[in-house]
């Protein structure tokens, strides 16, 4: 599969579109028009195109049941913009060979490399078939994101996320579970020996977050962090509080599932604990499934991600891998370079052609 200028230049055009068009989590509807008519007009071959909500997805002609699927998939949304700008934030600015604007790495550059990968694909017979999919809500992990478009589409057998990592493979996620616990006490004066205080109640299963660890740690991702974040309790400094809440967040490892985390908590704290949600679960793809051992043998270095993404919502082989850094994500004056986005069509091409999965 051979990248050329001309692809490079269409992924860019595609680029500033996409900036120019806010499409915050659960408001990319105009993004994703621009997009589905973008491809509509500049795709080299035909294809199958569907859409659901301001979820688009295309599947590459020949689709053989038989066969393995390969997903492709970047998301179309971004979060809203930091306060600290100094250039407009959905204004592309190029300057030299840097693209600055709002979900330029984040995750713009995946989406339009995997979109001109995906046409390639589309021109040169594969053993496998290919859907390229860009997807929303995936800032606020939200049910109308990737989740609700896997039943939609044919059986996928593995994933590919577009997601800014070096254009390295990140083979295993932290997960993440958000706990609202709260310690009842009983109140009282606070200038006579009276009531239960939930603050030193809290006191005691808070330092339990903060000392235990769970016995199996990851190569990859280390240990489960459990971090209190927020606390709030009392009315007025003469009454013993009776309530004392507080917010846990919890990234795990792939050792351990979310409700396996909450059975353990609750067998050990005092505080009545309720999860947000168990479902966003650390992930992780054998170092021997073919797409890892492709990248490797491309000089790609495996690694264990910190953050989340769409990985956490399937529960097929998935790797995470794009052009861009993770650290320019979320912040102010976010860019990506071309010659990064051409690495990562290149890169890309020569993992995917003639793979066999």
């Amino acid at each position: 599969m051979n990248i050329t200028e001309a692809n490079v230049n269409q992924a860019v055009e595609l680029l500033k579109v996409l900036v120019s068009t806010p499409s915050l989590s659960r408001e990319e509807s105009e993004a994703t028009d621009k997009l589905q008519l973008f491809i509509e007009r500049g795709a080299p071959v035909r294809f199958e195109m569907h859409r659901h909500l301001n979820n688009l997805w295309c599947i590459a002609p020949g689709y053989d049941a038989a066969r393995p699927t390969l997903l492709l998939d970047a998301h179309i949304d971004t979060v809203k913009p930091v306060n600290d700008w100094s250039k407009h934030p959905f204004t592309p600015i190029v300057e030299g060979d840097t693209i600055y604007g709002l979900g330029t790495n984040d995750d713009g550059a995946s989406l339009v490399t995997m979109l001109q990968v995906f046409y390639k694909i589309c021109e040169t017979p594969q053993s496998y078939n290919t859907i390229f999919l860009a997807s929303a809500e995936e800032e606020v992990s939200g049910k109308n994101g990737i989740e609700v478009v896997m039943p939609l589409l044919p059986p996928v057998s593995c994933a590919i996320i577009g997601e800014p990592t070096g254009m390295h493979p990140a083979v295993a996620e932290k997960g993440l579970m958000v706990l609202d616990c709260v310690a009842k006490g009983v109140s009282g004066h606070a200038a006579r020996n009276e009531g239960v205080n939930a603050i030193y109640k809290a006191i005691d299963d808070i330092n339990w977050f903060k000392n235990y660890k769970y016995p199996q740690s990851s190569p990859l991702l280390g240990d489960v962090k459990m971090t209190v974040t927020q606390v709030n309790a009392g009315t007025q400094h003469n009454v013993i509080p009776n309530n004392c809440s507080y917010v846990v967040d919890i990234r795990s490892n792939e050792c351990y599932s979310n409700k396996e985390l909450l059975d353990i908590i609750s067998s050990n704290v005092g505080s009545d604990i309720k999860a947000r949600s168990t479902r966003l679960n650390s992930s992780s793809i054998s170092t021997e499934h073919p797409l890892v051992k492709r990248a490797v043998e491309l000089g790609r270095k495996p690694f264990g991600s910190p953050t989340l993404s769409n990985q956490a919502l399937l529960s097929i082989p998935t790797l995470k891998m794009g052009p861009g850094e993770s650290s320019r994500s979320h912040t102010a004056n976010e860019f990506i370079k071309v010659s990064e986005i051409r690495e990562g069509m290149e890169i890309f091409a020569k993992m995917l052609d003639g793979l066999r999965l």
